[in-house]
């Protein structure tokens, strides 16, 4: 059995476990579901530990081992112009079917609130301070590198290993071969670690699964099921729109994308972390679709730690289900406004827990929305985060094949 095919079984398996679960109602198998999830907590978890050395060690290679550093200059501009045009475009569609959507849960009476969503605005409240492009600017270049990578900051990790990576090319020839021959020998090691871990995956990701699947049962009904399965249907469809997306503007025919594609989506989906799809996406790049090494080591750290392709699709969804939820009437310049936010303040949203939600939480009040109604998102985001998750990561590998178009190194 293929590897894929067996993680396809896997999730398949906690899924339908998981809903069994749910639909029996019997909490002794709900705590017997919930005695598997450290199984998912340690997959994850041995994911995650090979992602900073293999950012640091992709990049520099990536970087100090191009024989003209213009051409990463080139290179790093051709993908930020990407980044914003799919982000732009997937607006452009998104906004005007997403503004009906809510329209068809009419105006009733305004449901209860969710579980938890008041103690999440609450929390959001509370550290809900002004994030300005001064501030967002200076938290660029980490004081401390080591402990920026302790604390998975992403984005200072990357300036920094971009900043050494220039360094070690500028350096004497002695020094700079011995510095990228280390670099080189750790991303050999760290992918090798990496299918270690993914070998493991159809366990790891039954036991993330299938606890999720069996308490998510119980609230999918009503309103709360509406806005869900809205959310998730219009991730899922903006992945399908990345499909003939990349086989034009990427010239990867749309049966090798799929398939290059479908190992990170599955971990994304399971694991809900873009930067834990990091490891799988390099190889779907690499072996999948034939990227140079220079391009996959250069784009897609950077897009798992800035580039959000999702949030044009949750801020939109977003804002219309709390506008339904509390009356108020959002007209096409508002969804405009959340819909245009979305493009650029996703790349500055801090790496915490609830960054976006941060920045969000500004702009509901701007376009008149209350900011309790970030609390009801939080509330329920657990299963549309898995869907956002697989729509970042796929939007990821499209914007590494987009820019690897015209790649003389590229090899499929």
């Amino acid at each position: 059995m293929k590897e894929s095919t067996r993680v396809l079984v896997a999730l398949g398996a906690g899924l339908g476990g998981g809903a069994l679960i749910a639909a029996s109602g019997n909490p002794a198998l709900v705590r017997a579901a919930d005695l598997i999830a450290p199984i998912g907590t340690l997959w994850v978890s041995a994911i995650r530990m090979t992602v900073i050395p293999l950012v640091v060690s992709l990049l520099i290679t990536g970087v100090a081992g191009a024989a003209d550093l213009r051409a990463i200059g080139r290179l790093g501009r051709r993908t930020l112009v990407v980044f914003v045009l799919m982000l732009t475009g997937l607006a452009a569609v998104m906004m005007p079917l997403i503004a009906p959507v809510f329209s068809l849960l009419g105006q009733g009476a305004r449901p209860e609130l969710p579980a938890g969503a008041a103690e999440a605005a609450s929390q959001v409240a509370s550290s809900n301070q002004p994030i300005g492009f001064g501030a967002w600017l200076v938290s660029l270049i980490p004081s401390n590198p080591i402990a920026a990578a302790a604390d998975g900051a992403m984005v200072p990790l990357i300036v920094f290993a971009m900043l050494l990576a220039l360094a070690i090319a500028r350096s004497p020839a002695g020094s700079r071969d011995t510095l990228l021959g280390f670099f080189r020998a750790l991303g050999d090691a760290m992918l090798i670690l990496v299918r270690w871990v993914v070998a493991v995956a159809p366990i790891g990701i039954f036991g993330l699964v299938l606890p999720l699947a069996a308490h998510a049962g119980i609230g999918l009904a009503g309103a709360v099921g509406f806005y869900i399965a809205a959310y998730s249907i219009a991730s899922l469809v903006a992945v399908a729109l990345l499909y003939p997306v990349v086989a034009v503007a990427g010239k990867v025919p749309l049966r090798t994308f799929a398939r290059a594609a479908l190992p990170p989506q599955l971990i994304a989906f399971s694991s809900s972390s873009s930067v834990a799809s990091l490891p799988a996406l390099v190889e779907a790049a690499e072996r999948g679709l034939g990227l140079s090494p220079r391009v996959s080591g250069f784009v897609l750290p950077l897009a798992v730690s800035t580039f959000k392709l999702a949030a044009p699709v949750s801020w939109t969804v977003g804002a219309s289900f709390v506008a339904w939820f509390y009356g108020v009437d959002l007209g096409l310049g508002q969804l405009a406004t959340v819909a245009g936010a979305a493009v650029f303040l996703a790349f500055a949203a801090p790496g915490v827990p609830r960054g976006a939600f941060l920045m969000l939480t500004p702009l509901f009040l701007a376009i008149g929305l209350p900011a309790e109604g970030i609390g009801i998102l939080i509330a329920v985001d657990a299963i549309p985060d898995l869907f956002a998750t697989v729509l970042n990561v796929t939007g990821d590998l499209a914007a590494a094949a987009i820019v690897a178009r015209d790649d003389p190194e590229r090899s499929a």
